[in-house]
């Protein structure tokens, strides 16, 4: 059964985002890690040294495994940022610095 079944939710109107280029369907009061996994993708951000994957590790924004750079501002904590419609999210690159 649908989550929002269950909870007999009745979300706003869908708005479109941007993530790393592709439009990303959002609803409102989402963050960015809920938009992104509701979207299917799982890993948004590769350490600084190895490169490895990350995503969502605590979901409640005490870890940074997270981060995501969102309208040009890096080390955004994806399981804590809402999204608004217009945002254009991409995935980090170590410390995100490079990026902007």
């Amino acid at each position: 059964m649908n989550p929002r079944e269950l909870a007999r939710a009745v979300p706003g109107t869908a708005f479109t985002v941007t993530f790393d280029g592709g439009p990303v369907t959002a609803l409102p009061g989402q963050t960015v890690a809920a938009v992104l996994w509701a979207a299917g993708v799982t890993s948004w951000r590769s350490t600084r040294g190895t490169g490895r994957p990350r995503g969502v590790f605590c979901g409640i924004g005490v870890c940074f495994d997270c981060l995501v750079t969102v309208n040009d501002r890096p080390n955004q904590r994806a399981c804590l940022v809402p999204v608004r419609p217009g945002d254009v999210i991409r995935t980090q690159e170590g410390t995100g610095l490079d990026d902007v």
